[in-house]
C-alpha cells in the first residue's frame, strides 16, 4: 500500500526568504533520498502560471479585490488536481511556496475581504485539504518589503516578467498582511510553525530543518 506523501508550504511576505528556504529544505530531503516535487502557487501548472502573470503584473492595476480572489482559487483547484494530489498519492513530499493562507492574508486581509469566502472557498473547491507544516518565515516588515521591491525591479531590468503589482501596495496593506498571517498561526499552532528569519539564510536553514524533524518526525543532517 502507497504511504500518503507529506504536504509543506511556505509563508511569509515577500523578500522573508521563502524561496531559498524551501529549496535547501528540498536539498536536504533529497540527501535522504526522499521524492520532493517543488512548486508554486499562484501558479504551478501552465494554467496556474497564466493566472500568475495576471495577477502579479502591474499592468493588471485595476484588478477587482473579488476577481483576485476567484483567479487565486483557480489556479489552486488545477495545481492540486494536476501536480499536488498526485504527488501526495505517489507517496513523494511536496513543498509549495505559498497556499491558502496567502490567499487569506493578501486577499483577507491586506484587500480586507475577511477570512470567511477564503475559507469557504477551500473547503468547497480544494476538499479542505491542510499541509501537514505550515513554514511562516517572519522577518522585520520593512526590511522584507525594501528587499521585494528592489528584487522584482531587478529581474524586471533583466526582461524578467513584471511582478511588481503588490509590491506597489502601501505600508498599512502590508501590515495587514502581516497580522493576518500572524492570526492564522495563533488559530492553528499544531499546523503552522512561525521561524524567526531575521538571522543568514544558513541560520533560518537549520531552524527549518529542527521544525520539519521535530514536527514531521523526519530524520534530516544538518
Amino acid at each position: 500500500m502507497t504511504v500518503r506523501g507529506r504536504f509543506i508550504t511556505f509563508e511569509g511576505l515577500d523578500g522573508s526568504g521563502k524561496t531559498t528556504q524551501i529549496e535547501k529544505l528540498a536539498a536536504g530531503l533529497r540527501a535522504q533520498r526522499i521524492r520532493v516535487h517543488l512548486t508554486r502557487e499562484p501558479g504551478g501548472t501552465p494554467f496556474g502560471e497564466t493566472i500568475r502573470h495576471l495577477i502579479l503584473d502591474s499592468a493588471t492595476s485595476r484588478l477587482a479585490a473579488n476577481t483576485e480572489l476567484a483567479l487565486m482559487f483557480a489556479a489552486r483547484t488545477q495545481h492540486l488536481d494536476e501536480v499536488i494530489l498526485p504527488a501526495l498519492e505517489a507517496g513523494d513530499y511536496v513543498l509549495c511556496d505559498r497556499f491558502t493562507d496567502s490567499t487569506e492574508a493578501y486577499q483577507g486581509g491586506g484587500r480586507q475581504l475577511g477570512s470567511k469566502p477564503v475559507l469557504v472557498l477551500h473547503r468547497v473547491l480544494c476538499a479542505d485539504l491542510q499541509p501537514d507544516l505550515t513554514i511562516l518565515l517572519d522577518c522585520d516588515l520593512n526590511f522584507s518589503l525594501n528587499r521585494a521591491r528592489h528584487r522584482n525591479l531587478v529581474t524586471t531590468a533583466a526582461g524578467h516578467r513584471d511582478e511588481n503589482r503588490f509590491e506597489q501596495e502601501d505600508r498599512d496593506f502590508f501590515s495587514r498582511v502581516y497580522e493576518a498571517f500572524h492570526a492564522i498561526a495563533q488559530r492553528e499552532p499544531k499546523r503552522v510553525a512561525v521561524i524567526d528569519a531575521r538571522g543568514t539564510p544558513e541560520e533560518t536553514h537549520q531552524k527549518v530543518l529542527a521544525t520539519v524533524q521535530q514536527r514531521l518526525k523526519v530524520v534530516l543532517s544538518h
